[in-house]
């Protein structure tokens, strides 16, 4: 005769009524397969008592955008304007190598911090243009146009800086 204590308890998944399984949710009790199971912070738990949220890093809102294009436009106001006395005291073509690392690394940083470290695809958008756009600005501004290979390179670092910032 074989002891009830001993023998694992055997029963039937919820949702799949042919799988055996010996979990069951934390919540409800319900038996549930490795198939239907949600990692909750506090436990195991079925499909419909674990429903997956997104992390809040992750979880941007429609206001966390609107603060991120008024920082982007802060940060491109100011940049612009600091390039150019760069450009003035420093000379274009050094200004050109410095300037957009410089404003992709205060871009990337500034937006992420608007939006209480946020992280979405549209912010890295809006970081990396930010960095496009002050480039392009600027250029327009310094007379004569400084447009350089080494420039070149360096507004696309400052595009990845920015990115990296605010990447997924």
């Amino acid at each position: 005769m074989a002891n009830p204590q001993t023998e694992p308890q055997t029963m039937t998944c919820h949702w799949h009524p042919a799988t055996q399984t010996g979990l069951s949710c934390s919540q409800c009790g319900r038996p549930i397969c490795t198939s239907c199971l949600v990692q909750a912070p506090v436990g195991i738990r079925c499909r419909e008592c674990g429903k997956a949220r997104p992390l809040p890093t992750f979880d941007v809102h429609p206001a966390n955008y609107v603060r991120a294009i008024i920082a982007a436009a802060a940060i491109l106001l100011l940049s612009v304007v600091i390039w150019y006395f760069v450009a003035v005291y420093a000379g274009n073509w050094l200004a050109s190598i410095i300037m957009p690392l410089a404003t992709g690394y205060g871009s990337g940083e500034l937006i992420s911090r608007a939006v209480n470290l946020k992280r979405s695809r549209a912010l890295m958008y809006i970081a990396g243009g930010t960095v496009v756009l002050a480039t392009l600005i600027s250029l327009v501004f310094s007379w004569p146009i400084a447009v350089s290979l080494w420039g070149i390179l360096a507004a696309g670092g400052g595009v990845l800086i920015a990115i990296g910032r605010v990447r997924l």
